[in-house]
C-alpha cells in the first residue's frame, strides 16, 4: 500500500506566493554610503572614543599625582 501526499490549498497559496515574491527585484541593501545617518554614527563613535581616552588620561594623571 502507497500513500499520496495531497496538496492542501494552503501549501499552493505559500508556494505561488514565493514564487511571486522571488519574481519582484530586491530591495535596496541598508547599508548605503549615501545615507546621511551612518555619518553621524561614525562621528558619533569618533567622539565617544575621543572622550574615552580623555577619560583614561584624566584617571592616569590623577593616579600619578596622588600622595603617596
Amino acid at each position: 500500500m502507497t500513500s499520496h501526499r495531497v496538496a492542501s490549498p494552503r501549501m499552493t497559496s505559500q508556494r505561488g506566493a514565493s514564487r511571486r515574491m522571488a519574481n519582484q527585484g530586491s530591495p535596496k541593501p541598508l547599508a548605503d554610503p549615501e545615507r546621511p545617518v551612518e555619518r553621524v554614527v561614525t562621528a558619533a563613535l569618533v567622539v565617544a572614543v575621543l572622550a574615552g581616552l580623555g577619560w583614561i588620561c584624566g584617571m592616569v594623571y590623577t593616579v600619578a599625582q596622588w600622595p603617596l
